[in-house]
């Protein structure tokens, strides 16, 4: 939707913008329990809605896949979500399809991959995963959160860059973010891809080591969004800009110095993580612990001026290819990405409420060079075709 046909949707125009009044006041918004969700948790705290014209309610959810019912249904208005949540409900992969929205980037960043200590051991020993995970002797099991979502998208991805076929060499389940250090604990588990603390949380208990960060898969990926149905935005434009402008003031105070240690005592509070202050703290601010091996120690990012927030198209672009790339959609689907993706980013929506804040509007995306040396850039989201079939390894 362009900038002018959104306006005439029934949004203000950006110099009359604080003279408007949002048509829905009261906005229940589902988080999972992470460390990522802390501009939700921000928003809340220091009631920054209100300047706005809302007031929020905060839903904890007990997985992701309740976060997409629950949009679906309307029982939360919008929500922290993965990246990847919003494309496979939006492309109907493995359940509903319902047109979604991506209102806003949350944070960049921030995910990580636990193993048991065995496992860690075993890299340690052989220099390579591949040869640590033979002396398994089994299939190993490695958990995510969802589906379609990032943790998803990044093991195949991890897996597939030192040649593992993830669809045929690994045994993949899902489980919640909250729930994955007792998995850890129950057995059975190799390893999981989740937000944090819960590698922070797994490590300090023994139970598992960080092997790798996100940043080490895709430096500066994107990671949780501000989602909701697309009908949300239509019908209440004013209140979904309202929401924006909201968000975007929690992820810039988030930046300021001193406050996220702040916020990781927040965050600690049973109604929001409810775990240790110290160990939220830690990653939050981009205290990794000693990682053996070559890392790039990006910190957890929600604001860095503005970079992180827009809603590329590109972005979402780079999910469609993913699940191409593992068999997830057909090659239809493929084609139609970019409208796809143009649709599901509200791009006019963020401009004006970015304008409004006072923050830069960087539209331009990136070119970052993911963990196999593969660029990812605005050139590759032009043939999804041949990028995908430049992986050696994918679904036939």
């Amino acid at each position: 939707m362009s900038t002018s046909s959104w306006l005439a949707s029934g949004a203000p125009s950006p110099d009359r913008i604080s003279d408007d009044v949002p048509e829905k006041r009261h906005l229940r918004v589902g988080f999972i329990a992470l460390s990522d969700a802390a501009p939700l948790v921000v928003a809340k705290r220091l009631e920054l809605g209100h300047e706005h014209g809302l007031t929020l309610e905060l839903s904890r959810e007990s997985s992701w896949a309740a976060i997409r019912d629950k949009l679906l249904t309307g029982e939360l208005d919008a929500a922290h979500s993965l990246y990847g949540l919003v494309y496979g409900v939006q492309l109907g992969i493995g359940g509903p399809r319902e047109d979604m929205a991506v209102l806003m980037v949350l944070n960049r960043n921030g995910q990580a991959v636990t193993v048991t200590p065995a496992l860690a051991d075993a890299m340690a020993d052989t220099g390579e995963l591949r040869a640590a995970l033979a002396s398994l002797g089994r299939k190993p099991v490695f958990a995510q959160t969802f589906p379609t979502g990032t943790h998803a998208m990044f093991l195949n991805y991890w897996f597939a860059a030192q040649g593992i076929d993830p669809l045929t060499d690994i045994d993949s389940i899902v489980i919640p973010p909250a729930h994955m250090v007792a998995a850890m604990e129950e057995g059975g588990l190799d390893g999981f891809c989740c937000g944090e603390p819960w590698h922070a949380v797994a490590q300090a208990r023994g139970l598992g080591r960080t092997v790798a960060v996100s940043s080490d898969i895709w430096p500066d990926h994107p990671e949780k969004v501000l989602a909701s149905r697309r009908d949300f935005v239509t019908r209440y434009p004013k209140t979904a800009l309202a929401l924006v402008r909201t968000l975007l003031s929690a992820c810039r105070w988030l930046d300021m110095p001193g406050h996220r240690a702040e916020a990781a005592g927040w965050l600690a509070e049973p109604a929001w993580v409810g775990a240790p202050r110290d160990l939220i703290a830690a990653r939050l601010l981009g205290d990794f612990g000693r990682l053996a091996g070559r890392h790039a120690l990006l910190p957890v990012s929600f604001f860095d001026e503005g970079v992180v927030n827009y809603p590329h198209p590109t972005d979402g672009m780079w999910f469609v290819s993913q699940y191409r790339r593992w068999g997830m959609i057909d090659d239809e689907a493929l084609a139609h990405a970019a409208q796809t993706a143009a649709a599901v980013s509200q791009t006019a929506l963020f401009e004006v409420a970015a304008r409004a804040e006072g923050v830069p509007v960087v539209s331009s995306p990136a070119s970052e060079t993911l963990c196999d040396a593969r660029v990812w850039d605005a050139t590759s989201a032009k043939d999804l075709r041949a990028y995908i079939d430049g992986f050696p390894i994918r679904a036939r």
